[in-house]
């Protein structure tokens, strides 16, 4: 099976295709049964910056679920919610990257994308 690949300072680049879905906090090289909202075209070795946003991700929401239970923090001054929106900005930005143009036109109208 071919993969295609390029060239980068004499290093093999070997590209793949990467199914995201940021509502789910999930990825896949191959397409599932879950939907997914971006398909993209990608090196291999940078596929797995998603993993790392996603767990993150996860984690913030573990340490938000937890907070939630104490009062006197109100939910809108909690750092880690901010922590969350620039790890979706990061993850935005990767698919505008990576996406075709249609996903880049997409990307470009949210609200992450012009600030």
């Amino acid at each position: 099976m071919y993969a295609p690949h390029t060239y980068e300072k004499g290093v093999l680049i070997i590209e793949t295709n990467l199914y995201v879905s940021v509502a789910n906090n999930s990825y896949s090289y191959v397409p599932l049964g879950e939907p997914c909202e971006f398909k993209l075209k990608m090196p291999s070795e940078k596929a797995r910056v998603f993993e790392h946003l996603f767990q993150q991700i996860n984690s913030i929401e573990f340490h938000n679920a937890v907070r939630a239970h104490i009062p006197y923090l109100q939910y809108h001054m909690d750092e880690s919610n901010h922590e969350i929106d620039y790890r979706i900005m990061k993850i935005y930005a990767l698919i505008h990257e990576f996406g075709d143009e249609e996903t880049k036109k997409f990307v470009e109208q949210l609200p992450y994308f012009n600030n």
